[in-house]
């Protein structure tokens, strides 16, 4: 947590942690109150009942969080897996969501979940004694990596080994995901950010857009997969000025 204001709530792509938001957090703390969460089973969070993965219970544990620490409304940010977790908290629960930041979100429907039922995803390696596995999960990721920063894909490999065999649970959650049920549910202000140099997501971006009514969308050129550890100033800018502009119409 960071910061005093409105509160904001990040969510972080899988395998990740809240160590995605460890450079934006006091960065957007200078204007919000700002808290970063550990998805359920990823991070320092415990794991839910095997098969009990879902989007709608990774919502139902974010907003489980909020009641504890009694904010009744807030604005969620998510990237990648954060942002499909953000959309359904917006769709289930629209009067606590005063606003939505979407940053990197796929577009999960009837096409996707078909043509991604039982295919191994990115982050399914198969552990060896040698610890060759390690090798091929970098190797697998690095293309979507800068390669001039080695410590951002260092920090992903740290993340994935702490949740282990779990490590590709997230990409399948998201894509289980009726997305084209749900987005239309949305009512709170909502941005799209789209990375230009992320070849998994942004060609979804004006999909997304089109799902949620009124939703804004900004570019943010050279972004990669890793946007908001890759980006944090860039990032935090486009999230911060969205929110003050919603503030200002609003009651954040």
């Amino acid at each position: 947590m960071a910061g005093q204001g409105f509160p904001v709530l990040l969510l972080h792509q899988t395998p990740r942690s809240w160590d995605e938001y460890r450079d934006v957090l006091p960065l957007l703390g200078q204007e919000f109150r700002v808290l970063a969460m550990d998805t359920m089973g990823f991070g320092d969070s415990a794991p839910l009942p095997a098969q009990a993965d879902s989007i709608e219970r990774w919502a139902e544990a974010a907003f489980d969080l909020l009641d504890a620490l009694g904010i009744s409304q807030c604005a969620v940010v998510g990237h990648h897996t954060g942002a499909v977790i953000a959309l359904e908290m917006a769709a289930s629960r629209p009067a606590r969501i005063a606003a939505l930041v979407l940053s990197s979100c796929p577009w999960v429907d009837a096409a996707r979940r078909a043509g991604h039922r039982g295919r191994p995803v990115i982050d399914d390696v198969t552990p060896r004694a040698d610890g060759a596995h390690l090798a091929e999960l970098w190797q697998r990721r690095q293309p979507f990596y800068p390669v001039e920063d080695t410590n951002l894909l260092t920090r992903f490999l740290c993340d994935a080994l702490k949740a282990g065999e779990r490590a590709a649970e997230g990409h399948r959650v998201v894509n289980r995901y009726e997305m084209e049920a749900r987005a239309p549910l949305v009512r709170s202000p909502t941005l799209v950010l789209g990375a230009t140099a992320d070849p998994h997501a942004y060609p979804a971006t004006a999909r997304v857009v089109e799902a949620i009514a009124g939703a804004q969308r900004m570019d943010i050129d050279g972004g990669m997969v890793p946007l908001p550890d890759q980006m944090p100033h860039a990032f935090t800018d486009a999230v911060s000025r969205f929110l003050t502009t919603q503030r200002g119409s609003h009651p954040l």
